[in-house]
């Protein structure tokens, strides 16, 4: 079994999107009872609590291309820090949301213990923008591009090394909101995107299967982004961005409980969790419902 030994780290960033809210997410899958959900699995759970993220009405926007560029850089550096540390202290680190562009911090931490990173990114959207190509600016769809290496410099080189991650070894899961600048990267890098399409003409099951394959080839670990609105809104109303005809709550269990299978998964990220438009808490349980998949909870 995977390590479980786990430490959360909650990182309260709303600066990535334009719809306040997220800076919730995290209390909100605390409240609800992630830490009992992982020790009644047989989990060892510290909580660091939160990371100091600075409030939007603070601070300038600055580029309309790269909003709150320079404020999300500086939270990235200290994720990646952080999360360094508990791994070098043979910690799983359990990353919580916040909005997407959280990613850029987590896997530049987590990339710098392994040599080739497997990353699953379980989204509605690609997050492979960059200033070129977002109609929005907002840094919460660039994360997996920078991660590759590409876009802003800032961004691309947090932890001092870029990419993080290869092309090949990445698989985005539930994608149904593309932009053009992104369906041409994924062309050009030929990155593996399973739609909503191929989920509904597949399966979940196979689709898992050989997401599993592709990010274990070759690979010495394994992280998992998830962002809430790859389900669909119905079972996770809660979300920043939401977009209907998303990954049913069973879908996400089986896709969770297959993870947690294959015994590889070395970090994760659940983010974009929004209790403002959220219906009594329902998308943060569903977080810590597919949370406690990851870690073996079993039907029987």
């Amino acid at each position: 079994m995977y390590n479980k030994d786990i430490t959360i780290v909650g990182v309260p960033m709303d600066l990535g999107a334009d719809r306040r809210g997220v800076d919730m997410g995290p209390s909100a899958i605390r409240y609800a009872s992630l830490k009992e959900k992982l020790s009644e699995l047989g989990c060892n759970v510290k909580d660091a609590g939160n990371l100091a993220v600075p409030t939007p009405e603070s601070y300038k926007v600055g580029s309309s291309k790269l909003k709150y560029l320079r404020e999300i850089t500086q939270v990235s550096e200290e994720l990646a820090v952080t999360l360094d540390h508990e791994i070098q202290k043979g910690r799983f680190p359990l990353v919580l949301g916040g909005d997407h562009s959280i990613a850029i911090g987590t896997i530049a931490g987590v990339a710098k213990h392994y040599k080739r990173l497997g990353v699953i990114w379980f989204d509605a959207h690609g997050d492979l923008n960059t200033a070129d190509t977002s109609p929005s600016g907002n840094i919460h769809g660039m994360p997996l591009a920078a991660s590759l290496g590409i876009g802003h410099s800032d961004l691309v080189n947090i932890s001092g090394f870029s990419p993080k991650v290869h092309p090949e070894n990445v698989v985005v899961i539930g994608a149904r909101d593309l932009d053009e600048g992104e369906r041409t990267l994924i062309r050009q890098q030929g990155i593996q995107v399973f739609t909503m399409h191929d989920i509904d003409r597949l399966g979940m099951g196979a689709v898992m299967e050989e997401t599993l394959r592709i990010v274990t080839d070759g690979t010495d670990g394994v992280h998992l982004s998830l962002d809430l609105d790859g389900l669909d809104p119905h079972d996770a109303p809660g979300v920043g961005t939401p977009v209907v005809g998303g990954i049913t709550y069973r879908e996400g269990h089986l896709a969770m409980e297959m993870l947690a299978a294959s015994h590889r998964l070395t970090s994760a990220e659940f983010v974009e969790v929004n209790p403002i438009l959220d219906h009594g808490n329902r998308t943060a349980q569903a977080a810590v419902a597919l949370i406690g998949s990851v870690f073996g909870e079993k039907v029987l």
